[in-house]
This record gives structure tokens, sequence and C-alpha cells, in this order.
């Protein structure tokens, strides 16, 4: 398995220890870049390993899925799917990620053309990202 790591915040005021695993993921869905300002790099964590101590704000972003912050600095911490409670760490929080790699990107389609990630990795456009994680969304499109 990975290790235990230990992250925080840009202000240092929320701190996270987990154990990683060796997946990185990158998102490039709309509501990613909008609050990521690119996409949304998260590490692999290992269950329920994950301990958080601050202040987090947590914001509903979407009827699935819920973003959180440090509300000190603003910084990133996690996205977290609502029907099995599983948090998504930013990998800015640990240092070089983690030493995670690469693994898969999300929205693959909806990377602007300024920073299209290089490397060998699965990459799922739209289509296959929603018939993985929310197969009853693309049945109403």
């Amino acid at each position: 398995m990975g290790a235990r790591s230990q992250g925080r915040c840009l202000c240092g005021a929320v701190t996270v220890n987990a154990m990683l695993g060796a997946r990185l993921r990158a998102c490039h869905c709309e509501m990613c870049r909008r609050h990521c300002s690119g996409p949304f790099f998260s590490v692999e964590t290992v269950g329920d390993s994950a301990e958080v101590t601050g202040p987090v704000q947590v914001f509903g972003s979407s009827p699935w899925a819920e973003r959180a912050f440090c509300s000190t600095c603003g910084s990133t911490l996690w996205y977290a799917t609502l029907h099995d409670k599983h948090r998504n760490f930013s990998a800015g929080l640990f240092e070089d990620a983690g030493g995670a790699t690469l693994d898969i990107e999300f929205f693959a389609d909806s990377c602007p053309q300024g920073y299209a990630l290089a490397g060998n990795h699965q990459k799922l456009t739209t289509t296959e990202t929603i018939a993985l994680f929310a197969p009853d969304e693309g049945d109403a499109k």
C-alpha cells in the first residue's frame, strides 16, 4: 500500500494525515476548473485513513458531491462523493503530491488546449467519466 503522509493548506491551519496510494488523478470538468483555476489534481487515499484538523468549510457543489476548503486561506482540500463519503484530497496539500504518479484524467475532452497533460495514462472523455460515476446522468443527455 502507501505511506502515511502529512499535508497542509497554504496557511497551515488545516492539516491532513493520511495513508496515500500511488495514484494521482486529474479532473478537467467545469466545476474543478472554476474551483482550482485549472485541473483538480487529487491523490488516492487508503480507505478511511485520512485525519483532518483545522477550519474546514464544506460546499455542496452538486446533488452528488461536495468540495472542501480551508476557511482561513481558501486552499482546496478535497472533492467528496456523497453516496460513499469518499474524499479525493488535493495533491497540492502533500509535498511532491505524495510521490504519486499521474494515472488517469477525467473529462479529458474538456481540457483547455493551453495545458494538455503529457504522459502515458488513461484519459476518459466526458461520456466515459459520466458512465463511470453517474450513469443515470448520461441517460438524461
